[in-house]
Parts: C-alpha cells; sequence; structure tokens
C-alpha cells in the first residue's frame, strides 16, 4: 500500500513565512464620529456592534456622558426585548469610547462628521473649521465624510490639503435599522475614496444609494416638502394632525406619518432643511411652513424637548391624551 504525502504547510491558514502586514487595502479598523447625537449615536452602535471601535467627539464631559449613557440605555432596551444579551452589550461598549480632542481621531479609518448647527451660514463655517480640524491628526489616506444633506461636500472641503478623500455619506435614522445610504462623490472625491466608501457601507448589509451631488440629495428633498404641505393642511382646517398621520400610514404604509417623522427628525432640523433647499432652488415649495417657525421658536422640536407636534415621555415614547 502507498501513500501520498503532502507538507502540512499547505494546510495552514497563514504561511509562516508569510509577513504580518495588511493586505487589505478597504479595512476598517477605528472610525471617529464628530457630534454624538442621536444619529451619531446610533452609527455609534451599529458600528461598534460589528467589532469596529468607534471614538466620538463632543464639546464637553457632559455631552460625551450623555451620549455613553444614551447608547447604553438604548442597549438596554433591546436587551429588555431579547434582541441581545449583557455580554454583547459589554462588548459593544468597549468598543466605543468619547472625547474632547481632535487628535483621539488619529489612526482612523473613517471620520464622519455629524454636528447639528442652527443656519446655513453658521454651518458651512463651522464644518469647514471641523473639516480642517481632522485633517490635522489623520492620514492623507483617511475618508471624511459628512453626514449633511443640504450642505455638498465639495464646498466644505474646498479648503483642505486632500479634498479627493472626502465625501458625502448620508445615514437615514434610526442609522442601524435603515437598509439604504445615501452616497455624494464631490468635484474632487478619487474613485478609490467612493469605492472604499461604498464597501464600508456594505459592511452593515446596506443598499449603497449613489447619488449625485446636489443639496438635499433623494430623502431630505422629498420628506422636507411632505413635512412642509402637511403643516399647510393642517392649518387649512382639511384634516386633525392623526387624521394626516393616519392616512400616510394606512393608505400609503408608512411606517410614522409626516408629523410624527418631524418629531422624531427635529423640527429645527426640518426648518434647516427647507432654508436651506430654499436658498439653493429659490422654490416656494421650500419655503418653511409658519407653523414650524412658530414650535422652533417654542422649543418645541420634538422628541428631544418632549414636546412637538406630539407629547414624549423622558424616554421618547409618545404619550396618548385621552379624548
Amino acid at each position: 500500500m502507498s501513500y501520498s504525502v503532502e507538507p502540512i504547510e499547505g494546510y495552514a491558514i497563514k504561511r509562516r513565512e508569510q509577513p504580518l502586514v495588511k493586505t487589505n487595502r478597504y479595512e476598517f479598523t477605528k472610525v471617529g464620529i464628530v457630534g454624538c447625537g442621536i444619529l451619531g449615536q446610533e452609527i455609534s452602535r451599529m458600528v461598534s456592534s460589528h467589532g469596529i471601535d468607534v471614538t466620538f467627539l463632543e464639546i464637553s464631559e457632559e455631552k460625551i456622558h450623555q451620549a455613553l449613557n444614551s447608547i447604553s440605555t438604548e442597549l438596554d432596551n433591546m436587551i429588555g426585548r431579547w434582541g441581545m444579551t449583557h455580554s454583547e452589550k459589554r462588548a459593544i461598549m468597549s468598543r466605543i469610547e468619547g472625547t474632547m480632542n481632535y487628535e483621539d481621531l488619529e489612526g482612523a479609518d473613517i471620520v464622519i462628521e455629524s454636528v447639528k448647527s442652527r443656519s446655513r451660514e453658521s454651518s458651512v463655517e463651522l464644518r469647514k473649521r471641523i473639516f480642517r480640524e481632522i485633517e490635522k491628526y489623520i492620514d492623507p489616506e483617511t475618508i471624511i465624510a459628512t453626514n449633511s444633506t443640504t450642505l455638498v461636500i465639495t464646498e466644505m472641503s474646498s479648503e483642505l490639503e486632500y479634498p479627493q478623500r472626502c465625501v458625502s455619506l448620508h445615514f437615514l435614522s434610526p442609522a442601524d435599522k435603515i437598509p439604504v445610504v445615501e452616497i455624494a462623490r464631490g468635484l474632487n472625491t478619487s474613485d478609490e475614496t467612493y469605492d472604499k466608501v461604498c464597501h464600508f457601507v456594505k459592511l452593515f448589509e446596506k443598499k449603497v444609494i449613489p447619488v449625485i451631488e446636489s443639496p438635499g440629495i433623494i430623502s431630505t428633498r422629498l420628506i422636507a416638502p411632505l413635512i412642509n404641505e402637511a403643516c399647510e393642511i393642517f392649518m387649512e382646517g382639511v384634516g386633525k394632525m392623526e387624521d394626516i398621520d393616519d392616512t400616510m400610514k394606512m393608505g400609503f404604509g408608512f411606517p410614522l406619518g409626516p408629523f410624527e417623522v418631524a418629531d422624531k427628525i427635529g423640527l429645527d432640523s426640518i426648518v434647516r432643511w427647507l432654508d436651506n433647499l430654499y436658498k439653493e432652488f429659490g422654490d416656494l415649495k421650500y419655503k418653511a411652513s409658519p407653523l414650524l417657525k412658530k414650535m422652533v421658536r417654542a422649543n418645541h422640536i420634538g422628541r428631544e424637548t418632549q414636546r412637538g407636534f406630539y407629547k414624549y415621555d423622558e424616554e421618547g415614547k409618545r404619550i396618548l391624551e385621552e379624548k
């Protein structure tokens, strides 16, 4: 009887003589996030749950603690729904850290800007400054992305040394549940940057929606006028607020009605989007409803302040009023 003998090294996972170097140029081990509000927290949870380290930047220790507590609370809610174990929560939280220092973004493979500002003018200048600060501490190959939809990445990256690594990456909220992500390349965005960010999005089982750079892209240009028109219908007395929401939910299959969506996003964000779109296109359909502006002035901006078109408890759950 004869036997065929083959060297066992051929079945090894990695040959011993091979150098231990990164062979995948699209590898992601660390993600930076600037601004950890609701959407920033959702992105942090999603990224960390896939085994990637997250460093988010906030303006104060209080903001850092608030963000970490909110992330922890949402994970507890998932445990309560049997969607997660305590050990999984500990692993996720161990990969998330907050900082006030831009230098802690060093080593990130992608940095996502997700800040909130009040007006277009202040927003553009704020983001330009943030982008310049980010660029000081990261590698030239590191992607810088913005989650803003009504501002274009070409303008925000215009003062950078390496504008070709910048891209618009729009996660819809809740980022960990919505299965699509809009990606818009700027005038200077390189093919490698675009391919790499598409790969990043697909790590989370998301469908890439490629869009041409334009204020509002697809999602915001559709949802902002819809909410605006719902306000006009309500102000004209055509229907009650709840009935308008029910019409869109039960008649068209929307998970939330326009007023519920507005409260979730934040009425201040809706007004800012509409103002930006109106200044860009000059179309009256983007002229923010007086009702929206009135409520923002009263700080009734939605779930964040527990008062918008509807009332909410401290956990953001709607309080149903007795009829």
